[in-house]
């Protein structure tokens, strides 16, 4: 029974691969779009990718043919989906970008622009990289979101636009602590600074506050002393801008060490 199960298997298989190279060479476009749908549809419903691939060789074959005519519209948007849903994201924010272009008033316009965003939101790569696709994917979903504030895909298009920002401020906060890091402590002054007045609702904003101070206050403890009692007040000062926010920030022991050092060399002055 199992050796029947197989071959009938490989028969189906063969006759399958058979008839969709028929259709490839096939010259009624009529037949070819008929075939091409119903393997998209057979994509969405079985999730593969397989399926997906075929419907695009045939889509892409006929296309020309159909351009300008009902099912142009209909194709453009099949083509463009079928990319997603292999995960091509930089063919599909083309398509669907192209798509929106031509079809503008297109019932299916709204799937594609947080598709042609959500494409982009997929290309982004980890914070430490470069984050030229980052910063298109936010402004495509605030796009959609802009002109589709009630939209069916609002919701997930507000999480992903929240989530690219959180990665584009946590480069931004990285870059400023490796200057800490890396003692160049008036440089790491200036990126936090900047990074608090970018950024004032971030999560690492009490941090960057922490180590704005801290960096000041290390470059002050390190100057010459002609420069270093007014160098600790600009740091005393850092230090009340940290406690005006977080009175009892995750900082508070390191800080107020600080603090006191800085009271004492103050004192000497």
């Amino acid at each position: 029974m199992m050796k029947k199960g197989i071959l009938l298997l490989l028969v189906l298989l063969t006759v399958s691969c058979s008839e969709y190279q028929k259709m490839l060479k096939s010259e009624d476009t009529g037949e070819k779009y008929a075939y091409a749908e119903n393997l998209y549809d057979e994509g969405v419903e079985e999730d593969s990718n397989k399926k997906f691939r075929k419907a695009l060789r045939l889509f892409e074959q006929i296309m020309p043919q159909f351009r300008g005519k009902p099912q142009g519209q209909r194709i453009s948007y099949l083509v463009a989906d079928s990319y997603y849903h292999v995960g091509d994201y930089l063919l599909a924010s083309f398509e669907f970008e192209r798509f929106l272009q031509t079809y503008s008033e297109s019932e299916k316009a709204e799937e594609a622009m947080f598709k042609m965003a959500a494409s982009n939101y997929h290309e982004s790569p980890s914070y430490n990289l470069d984050q030229t696709e980052t910063d298109k994917a936010v402004v495509l979903l605030q796009t959609y979101l802009d002109t589709y504030p009630e939209g069916e895909y609002a919701e997930q298009a507000n999480d992903m636009a929240t989530e690219l920002r959180i990665k584009l401020e946590k480069k931004a906060y990285e870059i400023a602590k490796q200057y800490h890091k890396t003692m160049d402590y008036k440089a790491a002054v200036v990126s936090f600074d900047n990074f608090i007045t970018t950024y004032p609702g971030s999560p690492f904003r009490e941090a960057a506050f922490y180590y704005k101070f801290d960096a000041a206050y290390e470059l002050a403890i390190n100057s010459y002393l002609q420069l270093m009692q007014e160098r600790l007040v600009e740091a005393r000062g850092y230090y009340d801008a940290y406690k005006k926010y977080y009175p009892e920030g995750e900082y508070q022991e390191s800080i107020e060490a600080s603090l006191d050092d800085i009271d004492v060399r103050l004192q000497n002055f």
